[in-house]
């Protein structure tokens, strides 16, 4: 019921900012019109749209952006109510504290965990953080804040993606802060997940967390940064380097950042395995990430496909025959960020994790000896995963996180 009532407010408030619900006195009865299109035959994405013009205003309602805002308002509804839920418990643990030894440090060490799930359950982060991207997109993609306003099918895009993000981060934090807040469920959801890898959850070092943060801007701005250029020509009348671009360079090498950028042992043990599904996508992850943090060949750049070389020569002055092509923007702090977080923090890593995916686990999920309750060692890596004896009883560590 609580998911559903900030899922309901969030959802009546987006309707009155967004001109949506419109409340005022309108003279005449109900009129009830399901609109299939527009004379000029543009903005596709509003249709079939609703429209009720009543006495006490007019309701109007996309469908593009109605089916967004469902979406993102359930998940604002379930950010608010989890980082409710758990600030009530940290308030009420922090009253009982005073009776079990050690409690108030455990508690106050939960302190930036838990500005972080109230900041990603508020409605407002969530809103002003896929406000602010947009701008960011506009400069990975080389497109202007103004065509993406014009074309608001991305705004609703983006802010589904958004928030999604923003659930997935939350989760891991309750994964890896649960036990200690007495969440019995998520402790042993977690354990059951790691009973066949022996592993158990461990925050990432400062620079392994830098590094993931980095990678999860980078690849959500460069992925999103794909619809963006379909706000300018059709994606119908895309050549074949520009699909190479889109599927390859953004979503390919995009996606893969922000997947181990979330779930770095599963992402990249996968990897490690030598069947031939892992072994064909580093491979094509090789090709995508090379092409984007080196150089591609003049055809290919010339297509819409170009790299960091590409770029770099045109912004010197070498002639095309080298396959130069002329930067998205003049040079400025857009045009920098644009090669060192698209270009060669997403194409290197790429590169990276396909020639020697292990010595990259080994640097993101960092393993170290945990003992069990048999005194022998396990190994454990980093988050999101979780530590169970070699016959699969919980170790120790696990079953101290979930005491009372």
């Amino acid at each position: 019921m609580m998911v559903v009532f900030f899922a309901i407010l969030y959802a009546l408030g987006s309707m009155l900012l967004g001109g949506m619900l419109i409340l005022a006195r309108v003279p005449g009865g109900y009129t009830v019109e399901v609109l299939w299109g527009n004379a000029l035959g543009t903005g596709w994405w509003n249709y079939p749209g609703f429209l009720m013009v009543a006495p006490w205003g007019v309701v109007s309602l996309p469908f593009l952006a109605t089916f967004a805002m469902i979406a993102v308002s359930l998940g604002v509804g379930i950010g608010i109510t989890v980082a409710i839920l758990i600030v009530y418990r940290l308030i009420r643990d922090r009253r009982s504290a005073g009776v079990r030894a050690g409690g108030v440090g455990s508690i106050a060490g939960l302190t930036p965990a838990m500005i972080a799930l109230v900041t990603l359950g508020a409605c407002c982060s969530t809103t002003a953080v896929a406000t602010a991207g947009v701008g960011l997109v506009a400069q990975a993609s080389g497109s202007t804040v103004n065509n993406l306003l014009i074309n608001n099918w991305y705004l609703d895009v983006f802010q589904v993606s958004v928030v999604y993000v923003a659930l997935v981060a939350q989760e891991l934090i309750l994964r890896v802060y649960g036990g200690l807040l007495g969440l019995r469920s998520v402790d042993s959801v977690v354990a059951a997940a790691g009973s066949a890898t022996g592993l158990r959850p461990s925050p990432p070092p400062l620079a392994v967390g830098a590094l993931r943060g980095a990678l999860l801007l980078a690849g959500l701005t460069w992925s999103l940064g794909m619809f963006a250029e379909w706000a300018g020509p059709s994606p119908t009348l895309g050549s074949g380097g520009l699909w190479f671009q889109w599927l390859i360079q953004h979503q390919l090498v995009g996606d893969f950042a922000i997947a181990v950028a979330l779930f770095p042992g599963a992402v990249l043990g996968a990897l490690r395995r030598a069947a031939l599904g892992p072994r064909a996508l580093r491979l094509v992850l090789f090709l995508g990430g090379a092409s984007l943090a080196v150089w591609t060949p003049p055809a290919l750049a010339a297509a819409g496909a170009p790299g960091f070389l590409n770029e770099l020569f045109g912004f010197a002055g070498v002639p095309t025959s080298w396959g130069a092509v002329s930067p998205a923007f003049g040079w400025g702090a857009a045009l920098v960020a644009r090669w060192t977080f698209q270009y060669l923090l997403l194409g290197l890593f790429a590169v990276a994790v396909a020639w020697a995916p292990t010595a990259v686990a080994a640097f993101m999920a960092p393993s170290r000896p945990i003992e069990t309750a048999s005194g022998s060692s396990e190994p454990a890596v980093g988050w999101g995963t979780a530590s169970v004896g070699r016959r699969g009883a919980p170790s120790p560590a696990g079953a101290l996180a979930r005491r009372p």
